[in-house]
């Protein structure tokens, strides 16, 4: 495994974060144990949670999962740099939504950061995440929530998550003003397919010595080789993948990117991972298998190299924005 630092931090953390949003509801428990012990062994050191997954088997599941694997010793906790995300509501499905049980008021950081530690099993979260915007709480009443929490030695970092450009500056200069260390990591979507962040997330990031953390990076299976295993039988495809194809351009696209890949004796889920740790700013993308096969996969395009004409190539097919403002600006 191939490691960098964490934006501008000394944390070191490995190129690939394990994802475990399937945890709970579409991988079992020891099946999703068996996943951790096989990725902390090949070295991936960067988990990444939140404290809403769970979905059908409840929320806060997921972090429950990770708190039982801790709980199995071994040196667990210490190898792995934890982080965890705040904002969603936790009431349970069907209840009654209390209005303070969400977003990122002090009190419901306070509230939710130690619900998580208890989940987990831990004292101390090593990257405490704001899985969105909060619209209606001041950057002042955030980022005292987390001083205190870092000074309780309950969190040592901070993050966030969708967040715009914009916010990233303004988060991280009221943090500055109050003398907090602000933001080190963000989780945006970001992908072959999808390329919005180049134009200011990734530039406002690299500025303030953000870490860029990438989800979806085969976009929901749509860079995964959706089209051939759809041709071969092995896979019907749902969700967002079956969105997208629904498209003709989108198709076109996908088509075109499989037979390049094809060309060069290549597998698709494997050059879209290595296409994102190419990218500026990029310190590494989640990836969040159900399977040992899937995991397996993605451990294998840390060590992939693409050369410079598939690079080029993949830009054909996949252009990007360009940088702000000149994408929208003579």
């Amino acid at each position: 495994m191939k490691y960098t630092q964490l934006g501008r931090t000394g944390l070191k953390v490995s190129r690939l974060t394990l994802g475990t949003m399937n945890f709970g509801p579409f991988t079992n428990e020891p099946d999703s144990h068996t996943l951790m012990d096989t990725a902390l062994g090949a070295g991936v050191n960067y988990f990444d949670t939140a404290n809403v997954y769970g979905q059908t088997a409840g929320k806060g599941r997921t972090e429950e999962i990770i708190g039982t694997w801790f709980a199995q010793g071994g040196e667990r906790r210490d190898k792995v740099v934890l982080a965890t995300k705040v904002y969603g509501n936790m009431t349970p499905d069907g209840g009654t939504t209390w209005p303070n049980h969400d977003r990122l008021s002090a009190l419901n950081i306070r509230r939710a950061v130690d619900a998580s530690l208890k989940r987990l099993q831990t004292d101390y979260i090593d990257i405490y995440q704001f899985h969105h915007i909060d619209r209606n709480t001041p950057l002042d009443e955030i980022w005292q929530a987390i001083d205190v929490l870092v000074q309780q030695g309950k969190i040592l970092y901070a993050g966030s998550s969708n967040f715009p450009g914009y916010k990233i500056a303004q988060a991280n200069e009221i943090a500055r003003q109050r003398g907090s260390y602000g933001l080190v990591s963000e989780q945006c979507l970001y992908n072959l397919a999808v390329r919005d962040a180049e134009m200011e997330v990734i530039p406002a990031s690299q500025d303030y010595g953000v870490g860029v953390i990438p989800w979806s990076p085969l976009h929901g299976g749509l860079l995964g080789g959706v089209l051939k295993k759809a041709g071969e039988g092995s896979r019907s495809t749902g969700g967002r993948a079956a969105a997208e194809l629904a498209k003709p351009e989108v198709r076109t696209q996908v088509q075109a990117y499989e037979d390049l890949v094809d060309k060069h004796g290549l597998e698709p889920g494997e050059v879209a991972l290595a296409w994102l740790l190419t990218r500026p700013g990029v310190t590494a993308p989640i990836v969040g298998p159900r399977t040992a096969g899937q995991l397996e996969s993605a451990l294998r395009a840390v060590d992939l190299e693409l050369s410079q004409e598939l690079l080029d190539a993949l830009d054909e097919i996949f252009p990007g924005p360009g940088p702000s403002p000149e994408s929208f600006a003579w």
